[in-house]
């Protein structure tokens, strides 16, 4: 009998400038990542709000994976700074959460660095394979459906517009 192995969902940031292309060069020259990855075209790793990380998380990930210029090499000076400073202060948040604070990644790749991209893809992917599902997503449904079943005056209201 075999047993199912767990496929990991992974989120991964990308600069539009350097590691998006970085994906597209990989593309082309037919390296093969692992297929749990969904990418996101940032214009750059500074624009990447922590909320977005947080809404994967709870939405269904289990990692999230964002990839910049390297330091010195971005197309908008200093703003992969930024996101290194966002990303090492998430990773106190998660933490606090009791949430791995592994299961968020920050590389440095350039548009050149199509096999290392790969490369860090699927070792993030075996990473997170290796601490299992997240689920978070699971748990905040089980949490509101207790909140709304001890107290149904103050349960979630569905609004459709």
């Amino acid at each position: 009998m075999m047993s199912e192995q767990f496929e990991p969902v992974i989120i991964c940031f990308t600069c539009n400038w350097c590691s998006y292309r970085a994906a597209d060069l990989a593309g082309t020259a037919r390296m093969h990542y692992a297929p749990n990855v969904r990418l996101v075209r940032l214009m750059c790793s500074g624009r990447l709000d922590p909320t977005f990380i947080m809404k994967a998380l709870s939405g269904g990930a289990d990692g999230v994976l964002i990839t910049g210029c390297h330091p010195g090499e971005c197309h908008y000076i200093e703003q992969n700074y930024k996101a290194q400073s966002r990303w090492l202060l998430l990773r106190r948040v998660l933490k606090g959460l009791g949430i791995a604070p592994e299961r968020v990644k920050l590389t440095w790749t350039s548009a050149a660095e199509g096999t290392k991209l790969t490369n860090e893809i699927n070792s993030f992917v075996e990473e997170i394979r290796g601490q299992g599902p997240l689920a978070w997503h699971k748990n905040l449904q089980q949490e509101k459906q207790e909140t709304s079943q001890h107290n149904p005056k103050q349960a979630p209201v569905e609004v459709t517009v």
